[in-house]
């Protein structure tokens, strides 16, 4: 039998529970980075104040958060 102090094996278990809490973090983490892609049709800008904001709402206007202006979506004819 292995012979074990106390407070190694406190230590030991902290030890690779804590590797596992950051493991999971990280890869946790990981994922919440890759599904944050913004598309660009909806950041906005705005014509009066010059500030850029995010609206999700897929509207062709929009008021801005800052200077309650209404703005203008562009439509893209092209297509690309």
């Amino acid at each position: 039998m292995i012979n074990i102090d106390f407070s190694l094996a406190v230590a030991l278990y902290v030890i690779i529970f804590l590797g596992a809490v950051l493991a999971v973090w990280l890869s946790n983490k990981k994922q919440k980075d890759r599904d944050l892609n913004l598309d660009d049709k909806f950041i906005w800008f705005c014509s009066v104040c010059a500030y850029t904001y995010v609206n999700t709402k897929q509207d062709l206007i929009s008021v801005c958060p800052r200077c309650g202006s209404y703005n203008k979506k562009s439509v893209d004819i092209s297509g690309g």
